[in-house]
Formats: structure tokens, C-alpha cells, sequence
């Protein structure tokens, strides 16, 4: 999520002790870098959330297509010019824009990422993550430590994230927007994963919570035998113009159906979940993958794709996520192991765990049993 690549590089870097014989002053620089690893830590919002501030104000949009001077993005933005000069600056130094003499700045390829109509466009989880609602999640995580219960959702809301959103429309578009911005990474890195598994049986894939459906609509381009299905919230899939596979010309491949998941799905020869077991505890994920499993056709398969916990003393950022998902909801990031637990108990059968060349996610394979 936001700012997570910066910690979890930090997470994960050790600083080594000075050794005999190292020269003066060696060990005041290992202090003071260890001191920085923790500052840079305690100071992580901060970066966040003047990133937040140019994308919700928008200057990268009035900054695409040529160097402006600061006074002449306030202008045009409705912003104080000398505050605004301020933020470009905080920004530059993220290395997010580029400034030159004269106050003028510039797009650096970084910030380019934080334009809504790039092809990785990661502005929707910048507005989403360190927006008002989430933001305000976290400040519940000592008590819901030192209590035992998670949710910070309900406990700052009255209510669960997904209820919100029908609520509440100016979170329900964030958050929509947010998850289309992950999409195509996570996309490419679900079809990459499995591009050594053996489609030529599959006739029917469905994708279980696949929101617009661009999970989907990769693997329909790859496979060209395959007929896709998307379930879907209602709320999520009534703007038909919001659908991936008709953009993408795959409309006569692939159709969408308004259901629940954990009542009924439709019938299939495999099922995908992307991010949708992650959001529930384990009673609740075994009753999903149990409605799945009574409308599976023998021996179809399902594909768990998620940020999977690493070993001990290994950093992921699946560490990090998984107390994101303490504070929004009732879910967890698991092992590879604990997916395959749930599947047992479920009625599949576990087969294996593929990973993509590079990128964060992995994919737990199981079989109808």
C-alpha cells in the first residue's frame, strides 16, 4: 500500500556491526545509521501523505504534459501559491517531480505513475490508502492489540468496509478506483504464475469477486479456448462502461453475474480469487471455497492468488499488509500453508504453490476432491 515499497525496504535492511580494526568513527556511522533505519520509519507517513496531497489536489495532472512554474499550477488549481511552491518542492525532494531553477517543475518518471491514465496507474491506491477512512484506521491498532479483536473499520465507522462503501458513494468510487490500480500488476503477475499449469481443459473460468474483471480478461487473452465468468457484487458491476472485457473486445468471452459467494456460484471447470480470501477469517473463507466446491465440475480447480507470508526473518510485504488488514477488516495474510489448510477443509485438495519471475504475489493451487 502506500509507502510500503520505502518501509519494507527499510524493514529488511541490517546494518552490520563494527568490526576490530575498522577506522575512527566507524561505529558512530553504524548508530547513526541505525538511527536513520528508525527515523526513516517514524517519518514514513510523512511521505505518504504529501503524496496524498498532490494527487488530491492534482498537481501531477497540471504538471503532464510540460515544466509550469509553481505560481502558475496555484493558479490554476485554486491553491496559495507560496504553499503550493512548498508541496511541489516536498515532492521533488521524494523524487516524484523534478525541479529546475525558477521554481519550475516537471513530471519525474516516478511521479508519472501517479497519473490517472498511465497503463500502472497507482493514483486510485494513493487516494484510497491514505485517504480520510483508511487513515483514520490505523490509530485503533494499540487497542485492537491489547484487546484482541480486529476491525478498525467497525470500531471508527459503526460498520464493515464493504457496507460502507454501499453508503457511502465517495468511498465506494476510491475504492473502486483503487483496485482497478492495482489490476493490471497483479494481473500480470496471476498469469505469469501460471503459465506452466495446463488450461487445455478448462472450457469455463470463473473469477469470484473479480470485480471490473481485468484479472479475467488476462487470462481470456492468453487462453483462447476459455469462456470466463465474473461474480460480482451487484453495486460493483451496473456500470457496464466500468467492465474490463468489453474495452478489451473480449464482451462475447465473457460475461458478468450479480451474486454472493458465500450462497452461491456459478459452475465451472476453475475458479480464481484474487485478493478475496484475504478479507475474511478462516470460517468464513471455508465457507466461500465450500459454495465453490458444491458448484465445481469434477475434478476443477481453483486458484488462491494473494501476498503470501514468508518464512520467519524474512521480509515481505505481506508482513506489512496483513496489519492493514487487521484495521480494515476481519481478514489475515496467510502462508502458502494456511491456503492449503483451508482448501483441506473445504473439500479440495491441495497441489502446489507457483510464483511469478518477479512481483509479490503467489498463487496456491488446489483440486476437487
Amino acid at each position: 500500500m502506500t509507502g510500503s515499497s520505502s518501509t519494507t525496504r527499510c524493514a529488511g535492511r541490517k546494518v552490520p556491526p563494527p568490526e576490530a580494526g575498522d577506522p575512527p568513527g566507524a561505529k558512530e556511522r553504524t548508530v547513526a545509521d541505525t538511527q536513520n533505519q528508525v527515523l526513516d520509519l517514524i517519518f514514513g507517513r510523512w511521505r505518504s501523505q504529501i503524496l496524498y496531497a498532490g494527487v488530491k489536489l492534482g498537481v501531477f495532472e497540471a504538471l503532464r504534459e510540460r515544466s509550469r512554474e509553481a505560481a502558475d499550477v496555484a493558479q490554476e488549481l485554486g491553491l496559495d501559491a507560496p504553499l503550493c511552491y512548498r508541496l511541489l518542492r516536498a515532492l521533488a525532494s521524494l523524487g516524484l517531480l523534478d525541479e529546475a531553477a525558477g521554481r519550475t517543475f516537471s513530471v519525474a518518471e516516478a511521479g508519472r505513475y501517479l497519473l490517472a491514465d498511465h497503463p500502472q496507474t497507482l493514483r486510485g491506491v494513493a487516494l484510497l490508502e491514505e485517504g480520510p477512512e483508511h487513515y483514520a484506521l490505523w490509530r485503533h491498532l494499540p487497542a485492537m492489540i491489547r484487546d484482541g479483536a480486529q476491525n478498525a473499520f467497525v470500531r471508527e465507522f459503526g460498520r464493515m468496509a464493504f457496507e460502507h462503501a454501499v453508503a457511502d458513494a465517495g468511498y465506494a468510487r476510491v475504492f473502486d478506483e483503487a483496485m482497478s490500480s492495482y489490476s493490471s500488476a497483479q494481473t500480470t503477475q496471476a498469469v505469469q504464475a501460471l503459465a506452466g499449469c495446463d488450461f487445455s481443459t478448462v472450457a469455463r473460468l470463473c473469477d469470484v469477486g473479480g470485480g471490473h474483471g481485468h484479472l479475467i480478461c488476462g487470462f481470456l487473452a492468453r487462453y483462447l479456448q476459455l469462456e470466463g465468468v465474473v461474480l460480482e457484487r451487484p453495486e460493483v458491476i451496473a456500470d457496464r462502461s466500468r467492465l474490463w472485457a468489453d474495452k478489451l473486445g473480449l464482451g462475447g468471452r465473457c460475461r458478468y453475474v450479480a451474486g454472493d459467494m458465500f450462497s452461491e456460484v456459478p459452475t465451472a471447470d476453475a475458479y480464481v480469487m484474487k485478493l478475496i480470501l484475504h478479507d475474511w477469517d478462516d470460517d468464513e473463507c471455508v465457507r466461500i471455497l465450500r459454495t465453490i466446491h458444491r458448484s465445481a465440475t469434477p475434478g476443477a480447480r481453483v486458484f488462491v492468488v494473494e501476498h503470501l507470508v514468508t518464512d520467519p526473518g524474512v521480509p515481505h510485504f505481506a508482513k506489512l499488509f496483513d496489519i492493514h488488514m487487521m484495521c480494515w477488516g476481519s481478514g489475515r495474510e496467510r502462508t502458502a500453508a494456511e491456503y492449503g489448510a483451508l482448501l483441506e477443509a473445504a473439500g479440495w485438495a491441495y497441489r502446489e504453490t507457483h510464483y511469478p519471475p518477479a512481483g509479490l504475489m503467489g498463487v496456491v493451487e488446489g483440486v476437487r476432491a
